[in-house]
Parts: structure tokens; sequence; C-alpha cells
């Protein structure tokens, strides 16, 4: 009956989609450093411990009134309890281990044992009670209890909670754990220097009257200072043989910080390059909208520059990581990841349908540009994909994949060059215009709600008439282009207008609508 109970239970909750969003959005608020929240509560929960230590050190002289005794003791106490039981229940899904123990017992055909089932439960909850992290939460949580005056003095270990908020001493803290043997080795190193020095130099002045080493817990003291280079002077050997271990162990303590300043320099080495990458993740998940280029190649150079020049932000994705060097030192924002990996994206979080305007595939190779777009397409089925074609029988291959604009360089060639044989003039004409020594500009200006009823209307004005030229619109929901368009022509949010002229000029027409758009 209990065990029926149990099962019934947990399968309620595992399918309850208010259960699993509530555990989501906890989850996203203690432990996910993209979601846009948890900053916010990081900075609270730092702000609460700066308090409580202040609390404490202010009351060691000074009177603190029952008002902040009290937000210290029970509120901020009460808050780190809640944190606390939060994070134990989210640290494993009970739910789901009740479940995979009834199942397991099903498919054996044998009665379904919940007490296993409630202790692989408990020993999950067990392993996150006894990790370093959470035996930190409890002890802050003490002051709770603040009747038993001593333990007050655990408020202290609400310090050590700034490592779970800032990212940073994290970081620090995970740099140095990747070097844990060779830490423990120095450790065993200094702690055999200090036994032996702190014998040798008791043994050596505990009987001399003018030596103040009288205790072993001195002989220690002294021994911990000097082979740390510290050196107070409050405890000095008098005799020959105490001076001539104290030489020793000056010796063997710049040995040790040399040790120890190895071990971190190096730690930072190995990880400087992962830190670098993560940071660059972080700051492509806070771009809002911008270009994904896959491949970095001559030809993607030449487009990321353009695209630069235009304003727009460009992430280059390629897998060769010399190539992502040469890409970083151009200026550029490059990631080391294959592009055909879908584990790719998920480790970047690209939003496809909020950040990334189109994708642009100019890899080396038509299968891996077919690869890439089937990728993409897994992730977003509405997201723009452009790519370049290198092998003419392949063009099938990519539109299937779900390419939606296919460039075929060679046929790009024989377009010019028929151009440049039958209409010489008109083709240096076009060319002129889109050379970036020329001074004019044709642009595409995406028309909102606000500016699509002032766009004619404003392109009229005598600012801009016979010195602006508006070419066409270009109607998206038709799919058809307005040559001349003429003022009678009914313009819907979406369309692009494509008009020439000075960069001055578009600007402030781009200004002038935006205006009109306000009003």
């Amino acid at each position: 009956m209990i065990g029926r109970w149990i099962v019934g239970f947990a399968f309620f909750i595992h399918a309850s989609p208010s259960y699993r969003r509530i555990k989501r959005f906890f989850h996203n608020l203690l432990e996910n450093p993209s979601y846009p929240y948890k900053k916010f509560f990081d900075y609270t929960m730092i702000m609460l411990i700066v308090i409580s230590v202040y609390i404490l050190i202010r009351h060691v002289k000074h009177e603190v009134s029952p008002e902040w005794l009290y937000f210290n003791n029970y509120i901020i106490s009460f808050i780190f309890l809640i944190e606390y039981l939060l994070r134990l229940w989210l640290y494993s899904d009970g739910s789901k281990i009740v479940i995979e123990q009834y199942e397991h017992d099903l498919f054996l055909q044998r009665p379904f044992r919940w007490i296993n089932a409630f202790k692989l439960a408990l020993a999950s909850k067990r392993a996150y009670v006894f990790s370093l992290s959470a035996m930190i939460d409890l002890l802050a949580i003490m002051p709770f209890f603040h009747e038993l005056r001593m333990l007050r003095v655990f408020i202290l270990f609400r310090v050590f909670k700034l490592f779970r908020y800032t990212k940073s001493l994290t970081q620090f803290i995970s740099i140095l754990s990747s070097k844990k043997f060779e830490i423990f080795t120095l450790g065993i190193f200094a702690m055999m220097i200090i036994v032996v020095s702190s014998v040798l130099i008791y043994v050596m002045e505990a009987n001399n009257p003018e030596s103040r080493i009288n205790t072993l817990f001195d002989a220690i003291y002294w021994s911990v200072v000097t082979i740390f280079t510290v050196g107070y002077g409050d405890f000095i050997p008098v005799t020959d043989e105490g001076r001539m271990v104290a030489m020793v162990i000056i010796v063997a303590g710049i040995a040790v910080i040399s040790f120890a300043t190895s071990i971190v320099v190096s730690a930072f080495t190995e990880k400087l390059d992962e830190i670098k990458e993560e940071k660059l993740i972080e700051d492509v998940s806070k771009i809002n909208q911008f270009y994904l280029i896959c491949g970095y190649t001559p030809l993607t150079q030449q487009v990321a520059h353009r695209f630069n020049k235009n304003g727009k932000n460009v992430v280059i994705l390629e897998r060769d990581k010399q190539k992502v060097v040469e890409a970083q030192k151009e200026g550029f924002v490059a990631l080391a990841n294959d592009s055909g990996s879908l584990n790719s994206y998920q480790t970047l979080q690209m939003d496809f349908e909020k950040q990334v305007i189109a994708v642009i595939l100019l890899q080396e190779s038509d299968v891996l540009n077919v690869y890439t777009a089937l990728t993409i397409r897994e992730l977003s089925k509405k997201v723009s994909i452009l790519s370049i074609l290198h092998q003419k029988e392949n063009r099938r291959k990519l539109s299937l994949a779900g390419i939606n604009e296919i460039v075929y360089t060679q046929e790009l060639i024989g377009l010019i060059s028929k151009e440049i044989s039958g209409r010489p003039v008109a083709f240096e004409v076009i060319h002129a215009l889109r050379s970036e020594n020329s001074g004019v500009f044709i642009e595409e200006i995406g028309l909102d709600a606000s500016m699509a009823d002032h766009f004619l209307e404003a392109s009229k004005l005598p600012l801009f008439h016979k010195r602006l030229i508006v070419l066409g619109i270009y109607k998206t929901a038709e799919s058809s282009f307005c040559f001349n368009p003429s003022s009678t022509l009914e313009i819907k949010e979406g369309d692009v207008a494509i008009i020439i002229g000075t960069r001055t000029l578009i600007d402030e027409l781009k200004a002038l609508m935006y205006k009109k758009g306000k009003k």
C-alpha cells in the first residue's frame, strides 16, 4: 500500500508541468549563469553577506540596535536556510529515482522495493550534504540559533559563500583544483620541513635562558613564519646551532615559495585559453543580433570586413584553431567550434530565433556546408541560410539541406564577363556604385510600422529630392520588386526600400523617418 502510494505520487510530480516549471525556475535562479535574473539574486546574496559580517565586526566594540541584530540573526539566516533547502531539493530528482527503481523491479517481476528507492534517494541527497559548498552553507545558517552566543562566530562562514556567487573566485578555485597533486605534494614537503625544523629549534633553544623559544608551540610558530619568509623577528635563535637551523629553513622556505609560485603560474597558463574562450562565449551570448559565418577563408575575411564597416555584428565558427587565431588577430569574433556539431551550438547557447540574423556557409567543402546546414535546420527552421557552391553537381544537395540562397562563383564570373563585353559602360557605373571609394552607397532600409507611412513622403523633401534616389521597394509579402515607386504606392510593414545616395543623406533620411514615426 505504501509502495503504491509512493509510486503514484512520484509519477504525479514527475509529469506535473507546474512542478517541473517551478523546479526549472529555481534551478535557473541558483545554477544557470546565463539566466537573466541570476545576477540580481547573486548581488542580493552578496549584499546580505556583507551586511552580516559588518554587523558582527561592529558588535565587537559598539552597540548594535536590536532591529539589526534581529535582521542578522533571523531574517538573513532564514534566507540562507531557504537557499540551502532549495539547493538540497534541486541536487537530485527523487521522483525519477523512485520511478527507475519501480520500473527495474517491474521488469524483474518482483514487488516494488520502496525502501531501496528511499535509500537511493537519500544517498543522492547525502552526497550534496557532505560536499564542501553545502557544509559552508550549513555553517552560515548556524547564527540562526543565536541563543548560543559562540555560534555567532559562524557568520564568518558566510564570507566563503561569496565563492558561490562570484564567477572570478569560482574560476580561481577551479584553476587551483586542477593542480591538486602538485599542491598536495607541496603541502607534504612544507609540513615535513615545519615539523623537523620545529623539533630541531626547540631542542637547540629551549634550555638556553636567553632564548624566547620556550615551548614547542613557540618553535612551530617560528618555523612557520620563517619558512614562508615573513620573519617578524619576535623569536630569534641565540645559539649557533639554532642559527644554522634557521639558515637551512630560510633556504628551504625560498624553495617552497618558488614551488608554490610555479604551480600557480603553470595552472593559470594552462587554463588561460579556456578562460578566454569562456569569456568569448559569454560575450557572444550577450550580442543581440549577428550574422553567423561558418568557416574562415579569404572570402570570409572580405565578407566579415564589409559587415563590420556597415555596423553589423559577425561571429565566425571555424574548426581549425590556427585559423581562429588568425581571425582574432584581424579583429573578428571567432570561436574554435565545429559548425556541423549540434553540441557546439548548445555550448555557445545560440538562439537562432532571436540572435542570428542569417547564416553564411563559406567552408572549403560542399560536404561540410551541407552537414552544417542540416545541423542548423535541426535547431531552427526559419533562419535564413546562404551558402557558397564549389561544385555545380552539388547544388541539389545544398538545396535539399534547407539552404535558402546558393551562390556559384563560376556563374558570377560568367555573368560579369558577359556584362563587361556586352555593356561595358553600364557595368562600370554599377561597379562604381558598389565601390567603397565612390562615396555613393546602395542601402537597404527595412521599413517598420512607424516608418512605412512616412518613407515616400520624406524622400520627396527638398533636402533629398534629386540628391537621393529611391531605386525601388521590395514587397516582402508578395516577393516582388516595384521599380521607381510612385507616391501612391501602398507600403506595408516589413517592406524594404532600396536607395542610392551619400552616407550623410542616407543617415539623415533614417533619422527623419524615426522622428516622424515617434510623433
